[in-house]
């Protein structure tokens, strides 16, 4: 394939509910569509979901915008591929910025599989017809506003809850969910807001008495170490999501028993390629895998879908119902979910039509990427 014409669309959705976690608060999104044409005029769309602000990761809308116009499209356009897993080889040379890789390369793979005629969760290897969809709550400003929330979402249907937990807000809104709801599959996930502290470490343990199915991410992303002694104490799996951005990430984390449970996001992982590898991986060493979220619009939240129909991905994962976060996304039809339960598309491609009317009216800044004038092949 050819890849002859490319652009960026950085859109803006508000969200139906405003969500915090430890680090920030959000009412609204803005993440940037990628559009590819390749030369027989075959359209393919991704989408880079990276936050706007430093907290979740390095990445923002701003540097994502700023290395897929001048780096990874032009080195993209104009170069020859026969299948996705080729495309990450022209811009090998440049380091880190997975969010913005992952988002060109989702669209080199919708781009390919509607060309071909096959659906993008077969292409990827999937072999489930439906996935199993989970919701993540953020911290709510009380408990009874938390407990409200989580009904709303069982009532919907949805099998498993994640809540945002912080030090301060942890062993007490987990309490009061667990008693509302016993036999709700529940799990915390802190985004690596906690220290080692005798206190923090105490608070973390206390969550060991509530039957959570996990505890995602309690340590700063690097510090293996901290998850691997804290594993070695508790019954509950840890769940690593920040601390796995490759798969030497992932070997590290094996060798070093750091964490039980893998969540796996595309974006964080750099693309789609990338996430399969680490399905495959961690299916080798006996981790069960789920498919976490970015608040993904319609584009990234279909990808997810298809990455979720992999055998591995035993667990709910974070592809709840466009409803869920977006009065109107950008896709027709939008992912929607029957008891929790969202059906893995079978049409070519995606599954879904991008609205370009929607997006045309959300977008706040566009770009056309030309094909850089000159390019070493090895670029």
């Amino acid at each position: 394939m050819l890849v002859t014409d490319a652009s960026l669309h950085v859109v803006r959705l508000p969200l139906v509910h405003r969500f915090r976690t430890s680090s920030h608060a959000k009412d609204h999104l803005d993440h940037i569509l990628v559009r590819l044409v390749d030369e027989s005029g075959d359209v393919g769309w991704g989408e880079i979901a990276s936050p706007s602000d430093p907290y979740y990761s390095p990445e923002t809308v701003d540097t994502c915008r700023l290395v897929a116009e001048r780096y990874l499209l032009p080195a993209l356009i104009g170069r020859r591929w026969e299948h996705p897993d080729e495309v990450p080889d022209a811009w090998a040379r440049v380091r880190g910025h997975r969010f913005a890789k992952a988002g060109v390369e989702m669209a080199a793979w919708t781009l390919w599989s509607g060309h071909t005629g096959v659906a993008l969760a077969t292409a990827l290897g999937g072999t489930r017809t439906e996935v199993v969809a989970g919701v993540s709550l953020g911290i709510e400003p009380t408990v009874d506003a938390l407990l409200a929330e989580v009904q709303r979402q069982v009532d919907a249907g949805y099998p498993r809850v994640k809540l945002k937990i912080a030090p301060g807000w942890d062993a007490e809104p987990v309490r009061a969910v667990r008693a509302a709801f016993p036999g709700l599959a529940l799990h915390v996930d802190a985004n690596g807001a906690y220290g080692e502290s005798d206190e923090e470490l105490a608070a973390l343990r206390a969550l060991d008495s509530f039957g959570l199915t996990m505890i995602e991410q309690p340590f700063a992303p690097r510090n293996f170490v901290a998850h691997a002694a804290l594993q070695r104490g508790l019954t509950t799996p840890i769940c690593l999501d920040e601390s796995v951005d490759t798969l030497d990430d992932l070997r590290t984390a094996v060798a070093l028993d750091a964490g039980r449970v893998l969540n796996i996001k595309v974006s964080r992982m750099g693309g789609l390629g990338t996430a399969k590898a680490a399905h495959d991986l961690a299916a080798e060493h006996g981790i069960p895998v789920w498919c976490g979220g970015m608040h993904e619009f319609g584009v990234g939240r279909a990808a997810n879908v298809a990455l979720s129909s992999l055998p591995g991905f035993t667990l709910p994962s974070d592809v709840s119902a466009s409803a869920k976060y977006y009065e109107r996304d950008v896709i027709d039809p939008p992912v929607t979910a029957d008891n929790g339960v969202v059906t893995v598309p079978t049409a070519p491609g995606l599954g879904h039509d991008v609205d370009v009317d929607v997006v045309t009216a959300a977008t706040i800044v566009s770009a056309t990427v030309p094909a850089a004038p000159t390019r070493p092949e090895s670029a």
